[in-house]
Parts: structure tokens; sequence; C-alpha cells
């Protein structure tokens, strides 16, 4: 009986001609997740959802997921993509990637991958600004050239006495005391960066929005 029951076993093990035939005629995707094919998927990945092409995001997601690729790796590029390249032109943007990378945390593959082509084409279609973008990177140089700045005494938080009597929170106007919530014409730059603007809003979605509310406030 043992010695039957241990033939079956073998038997089951054993890849006959058909099985190998069949699994030669698959294709091999030319992918490597720690080569340059990687970077270039990921790179074209990227671009075409800047160019607002689903169709060509669609392909290069099901190039990646179908040759192995961690999804969570895309579910981040992605993020970075929704503030990089969409940003407040629609904040939703966001909202997708961030509740794709969850969904895909817990599904996994392959259930996770429509979760993904959902994110996909939302980020392709929808309003894009880099003004995020353009701006962090505007201000990073300032920041290493004026790391030693004093920040106005003005906006300091007096915890001490000591601190009081030298000037910290002195003639801060709190903006909720004010119409609007709003203290026009205040500075909060350091003195040497008074004047400085960073952060431009495009025309594009929501960010529209943004620039009108800049203007009217004098910004």
């Amino acid at each position: 009986m043992e010695i039957a029951e241990s033939f079956k076993t073998i038997k089951d093990r054993i890849i006959n001609y058909e099985e190998v035939a069949q699994a030669l005629q698959k294709k091999t995707l030319s992918y490597d997740k720690a080569a340059e094919e990687h970077f270039n998927t990921i790179s074209a990945l990227h671009k075409a959802l800047r160019g607002s092409d689903p169709h060509a995001g669609l392909y290069y997601l099901a190039r990646m997921l179908e040759a192995g690729e961690d999804p969570l790796y895309i579910a981040r590029r992605l993020i970075r993509f929704a503030s990089e390249d969409v940003g407040i032109a629609d904040p939703q943007a966001l909202v997708q990637a961030t509740t794709a990378y969850t969904a895909c945390h817990y599904l996994g593959m392959p259930e996770c991958n429509v979760i993904l082509a959902q994110a996909v084409v939302y980020l392709a279609l929808c309003h894009k600004s880099n003004s995020l973008y353009t701006g962090y990177e505007k201000v990073k140089a300032d920041v290493y050239q004026t790391l030693n700045e004093s920040i106005p005494l003005k906006i300091r938080n007096p915890v001490t006495k000591l601190m009081k009597e030298v000037g910290y929170g002195k003639n801060y106007k709190y903006a909720h005391d004010f119409a609007g919530h709003v203290v026009r014409g205040e500075n909060y730059l350091p003195e040497k960066l008074q004047g400085r603007k960073y952060y431009v809003p495009s025309d594009q979605g929501l960010e529209k929005r943004a620039g009108e509310k800049m203007r009217e406030l004098g910004l």
C-alpha cells in the first residue's frame, strides 16, 4: 500500500513532453527588475502619463506587472507622479494614487492589477501641473544658501519670559482676527528673501482657482 502511494506521488511529479513543449511556447518578457529595462519601463510609464496617454500608460503598466514587478513599487511611483506632475491642478490625483497603494497592499497580484489600471488612467486624463515641483526646487536652492538666515522675531513662538522680552512674537498679527482671516501685506519670509515667489500656479484645473486666490491676496 505504501509503495503504491509513493509511486503515485512520484508519478505526479514527473514532467511529461507535452508540459515541456507548452512551457517553451510561452514568451519570456524582456524585463529585469534590477537592471536597465526596469528603469526604462517605469520612465516610459511616467512620461506616458505626463503626456496624457492612457493607452500607453496601461501598456507599460501591464508590461511591468506581467513581468513580475512589485505592484507596490509601481504604486509608489504613481504617488510621486500625482504631486510632481498633477499637484493642485487635481488634488484627487494624490487620493487616487495613495488609495491604490493601500488596495495593492491588501490584495496583491493578480487582483490588484485593475486597481493600478484605474489609477493610471485617472492620472493620465487629469489636468497636469508641475508648479509644486518647480516651486520646491527653487525654494530648496534658496534654503541651502540661507540656512543661517534669521527667522523674523514676530513669527517666533515666545515660550519663555526671556524670549518675550527680546521680541519673540512682538507685533505678530493673528490672522483669524482679521477680515477674511487674512493679514494682507504681512511678510513671513526672512529679511533677505522678502518678495521671493516660489509657487507660481498654472491655469490648469483647480489650480486656476489657487492662482485667482493668490492674485486676490496680492501674492
